[in-house]
């Protein structure tokens, strides 16, 4: 395993005495009696991320984040600004300054209607989005808006017609609200079916469907948390999963997969929606709140993600079952090229808010640490169409395989140690919570040769033609995405 790092900055001792104690939940209505609902969305418009209605018991702690300075930018928040945690009936706080390269103070939550949203209900509530209105849950710390004049616009980045492309692309494929609609129903009334066996079960929907990566495409990742059965063999537990779903009506094709982490995959009837279930791998859950942070960092975000994810897969290098790059790990490649910018597109939010991503936080106050971020506004001003072939350029020159590995965590390329998980890996990337290789399926050199070569080729042909039809079929993969609407 990758060596810790030290205690993080400013941290008091928390359980073993490296990180701070989670903060206690303020504004939201967390109550397990409702386990149905344990994830209740309220669906966005598009470009703004679902909220997240994590519930849980309530806390006692009365521990609240460390005090931070204000920093004034002299960029005001706009109302309706792209924000990660908009919420139902939301009205945007217009006061505070995003920072560059330091924390803001927030005000206290806008007071609550009396038409608020009650959670708790067996069916979630998708409709009626209104973000005119304050809410109970709409205390949350915004990201920044980075790039020309704090544009709240992805076409400020798309002005050229590679960037343009992207946004296009982007726009076709995102993950819509019905999708996640379909998801989160389905995960409701399975969770339901699965407490006939597991009482204390919770389903937890994860992966890129809830970190704001996912395209209408997209799998559903599913995380089942067995409190009592944390030791328990995982095979023998989706075993008796597997005999349960085949009696239910509504999944077909349920295939138990003995990997590293075994899964249970299976499908809704009558649609096309596949399911990926893993259990107590609660490391996923705090990474996709990572992610999310990240997502809704910067307006380009979103967009570069789901385009090189669809390059990746488009030629082949984006399947760690046939010894090529997971999704998740060219995510942290993504990350880790912007964070390592001369002007960075993104910070490291591990080792700038520590105590918000604590790894030993609770896994039912992960949600909350999230939305602790403070705004963040980038002065690299590159369109999309520029990052995208500086991507491709730097895993093609400009990194070194041999030598490093990859940390979002840090922020930064960090030299490769001599331990056994690292020695003679081929590509490494650090899994930001665990620190182990998330890279690890690519043990072939002909397959990281190949891999190589394709961040090579596509450099050259789009650093020469600037139209992204050249190394991506554009239209098929749109027309594909719109058939799943």
């Amino acid at each position: 395993m990758y060596p810790h790092s030290p205690a993080p900055r400013g941290a008091s001792a928390y359980s073993n005495g490296l990180y701070s104690q989670p903060p206690a939940p303020r504004y939201y209505d967390y109550n397990h009696q409702s386990p149905t609902d344990v994830n209740s969305f309220y669906v966005p418009r598009v470009q703004r991320l679902p909220p997240y209605e994590w519930k849980h018991p309530p806390s006692t702690a009365s521990v609240s984040l460390p005090h931070t300075p204000n920093m004034t930018s002299g960029h005001k928040r706009q109302n309706g600004q792209y924000s990660p945690h908009v919420v139902k009936r939301q009205r945007l706080d217009s006061s505070p300054h995003p920072r560059i390269g330091s924390p803001v103070i927030r005000g206290p939550p806008p007071p609550s209607r009396p038409d608020q949203v009650v959670t708790g209900s067996l069916r979630p509530s998708f409709n009626d989005f209104d973000d005119s209105y304050p809410s109970p849950h709409s205390h949350s710390h915004h990201h920044g808006l980075a790039g020309p004049e704090s544009s709240n616009s992805l076409q400020a980045y798309a002005k050229d017609k590679l960037s343009d492309q992207m946004v296009e692309l982007f726009e076709a494929c995102q993950q819509q609200a019905s999708d996640l609609t379909q998801k989160e129903i389905c995960r409701a009334r399975l969770q339901q079916d699965i407490q006939c066996v597991f009482a204390d079960a919770r389903l937890y929907l994860t992966g890129s469907s809830m970190n704001g990566l996912g395209c209408r495409s997209s799998d559903a990742d599913l995380c089942l948390v067995l409190k009592e059965k944390t030791r328990a063999d995982p095979l023998l537990l989706l075993s008796a999963l597997q005999r349960l779903f085949k009696s239910l009506s509504y999944l077909e094709r349920t295939q138990l997969i003995r990997a590293k982490v075994p899964i249970l995959r299976f499908r809704e009837k009558g649609s096309d929606l596949e399911f990926d279930l893993n259990i107590n791998n609660t490391v996923g859950i705090r990474n996709t709140f990572l992610l999310r942070s990240y997502a809704y960092a910067d307006l380009r975000i979103r967009p570069m993600i789901l385009v090189i994810k669809k390059w990746a897969r488009h030629n082949q290098i984006n399947d760690a079952s046939k010894g090529t790059l997971s999704s998740y790990t060219l995510v942290l490649m993504v990350l880790h090229y912007l964070q390592t910018r001369k002007e960075p597109v993104l910070p490291s939010l591990q080792r700038d808010y520590p105590e918000c991503f604590n790894p030993f936080m609770d896994i039912n106050m992960v949600p909350e640490g999230s939305k602790q971020v403070p705004p963040y506004i980038s002065r690299n001003p590159s369109s999309l169409g520029d990052l995208f072939l500086g991507f491709l350029k730097y895993y093609a020159m400009d990194f070194r395989w041999d030598k490093q590995v990859i940390s979002v965590r840090e922020g930064r390329a960090l030299p490769k140690p001599s331990s056994k998980e690292w020695r003679n890996k081929y590509i490494c990337v650090e899994e930001p919570f665990e620190k182990n290789n998330v890279a690890r399926a690519v043990h072939e050199k002909m397959k990281f040769d190949a891999i190589k070569a394709q961040f090579v080729e596509s450099c050259q042909i789009l650093q020469q033609r600037k139209d992204l039809d050249s190394i991506l079929p554009v239209r098929a993969i749109i027309n594909k995405e719109s058939s799943k609407r």
